[in-house]
């Protein structure tokens, strides 16, 4: 495995991740800010956790004065379905990768950088994941930079429109999967209308964004799993395409 080549591969994959994290760690900052915390506060943070859903929620305990158990919670339960992640990526991952190469690529998991590498063909190696960590990380931790500095300057509309883009970023990561490959495509489909479900229904709706997703997963991967498992020895087999979906 050429790892020069998957580094370069990385970085190439992560500059439009990193440019999606830009934008939503620019609203981070402002709202960061305008909460109380410092600058240097809100860029730690950013650095030092990479979840977007996870440093909101954070941020609503510490304005709020939340207690230190109620953050540990919180955070458990929002960031959980990173475990599945890692679980899935440690199959990918070339066998032969230091423990300490694993531990880097472990911190740098995000649901953006874990797509795009889960949709490497065959085993992927921890540069790519790395040279994808090398965008997405500074993205992250600059936007929010950016955002603390700004203050409360933009109007809201703005930060709206922002606030959109990573959505882009993910649509530009499962459409192309999806054309290629009928099953991918039908898993994004039950995905999605599982996590329609969950949003509007009376009980369902009230069950925590990182319980949602955990379970949506579990569901979606362990049928998709079952009804098409990807034939022996040709994991990279495609079954037909979904252009018209």
């Amino acid at each position: 495995m050429n790892y020069k080549i998957s580094f370069r591969r990385g970085i190439r994959d992560g500059i439009p991740i990193g440019l999606g994290y830009f934008a939503v760690s620019f609203a981070f900052g402002m709202m960061a800010v305008s909460g109380g915390l410092h600058t240097g506060e809100a860029v730690l943070i950013s650095l030092t956790n990479l979840t977007s859903a996870g440093q909101f929620a954070g941020l609503d305990i510490i304005r709020t004065g939340g207690t230190l158990m109620e953050m540990a919670l919180t955070q458990l339960i929002i960031n959980l379905r990173y475990l599945l992640m890692s679980f899935s990526l440690s199959q990918k991952l070339d066998r032969k990768e230091p423990f300490a190469f694993r531990y880097i690529v472990a911190f740098g998991i995000t649901d953006e950088i874990f797509a795009v590498s889960a949709s490497q063909p065959g085993k992927v190696s921890a540069f790519y994941n790395i040279g994808a960590m090398m965008m997405a990380i500074p993205g992250w931790t600059l936007g929010t930079l950016a955002g603390a500095i700004s203050g409360n300057l933009l109007p809201s509309y703005i930060l709206s429109a922002l606030s959109v883009a990573i959505y882009g970023m993910f649509l530009a990561v499962i459409i192309p999967p999806a054309k290629q490959n009928r099953n991918v495509c039908i898993a994004v489909a039950a995905s999605m209308l599982m996590s329609t479900v969950f949003y509007v229904a009376p009980v369902l709706k009230d069950i925590s964004s990182g319980f949602t997703i955990i379970i949506i997963t579990l569901v979606v991967a362990g049928l998709a799993a079952w009804l098409a498992p990807v034939p022996s020895g040709s994991p990279d087999k495609r079954e037909g395409e979904c252009d018209n979906a």
